[in-house]
């Protein structure tokens, strides 16, 4: 995982955010809207890609019409935490589709996991067959999601 920071200016930051908007536009627009010319705008948008703080383009997709309207969180204690258990266990959970995003907490548990179903059936052949069997879990609390009241990428910067 790379920490460095990189320096971005009004521009830089504009470009960020209308993208974030709308990633399809094209470069014209996009020119237009923060108000530079093409090249200037291509080369900014070039670098940021080259620089990791553009890692990717992707279409949103709707989880609710997809028929998959279930998220749960679950809390992940391990067993031990050693390097070798949490390289194993990050290896691992990384392969399961189901769990949409995975994050290292400093608290009581080691991990909590965003798992996206179907169903409560569907979570629960999930949790039993995935991610209990996932190396060195020793306990999961599960929460089940009533709502999704926001989710978005990074927000104004």
């Amino acid at each position: 995982m790379q920490s460095d920071n990189v320096a971005l200016d009004g521009y830089d930051r504009a470009i960020l955010d209308v993208l974030s908007r709308d990633g399809r536009i094209s470069i014209t627009d996009l020119a237009r809207e923060i108000g530079l010319s093409k090249t200037p705008t291509q080369a900014r948008l070039r670098r940021m890609e080259h620089e990791g703080v553009i890692t990717g383009y992707r279409a949103l997709l709707d989880p609710i019409r997809l028929g998959l309207d279930h998220v749960a969180f679950v809390e992940v204690k391990l067993s031990e935490t050693r390097e070798r258990a949490l390289q194993a266990f990050n290896e691992a959970v990384a392969e399961v589709p189901e769990i949409e995003q995975v994050h290292m907490i400093a608290s009581h548990f080691d991990y909590l996991l965003k798992v996206r179903t179907a169903s409560m059936s569907a979570y629960r052949r999930v949790l039993g067959e995935k991610i209990s069997a996932l190396p060195y879990v020793a306990s999961t609390s599960t929460y089940v999601a009533m709502q999704a009241v926001k989710e978005t990428g990074l927000a104004e910067m």
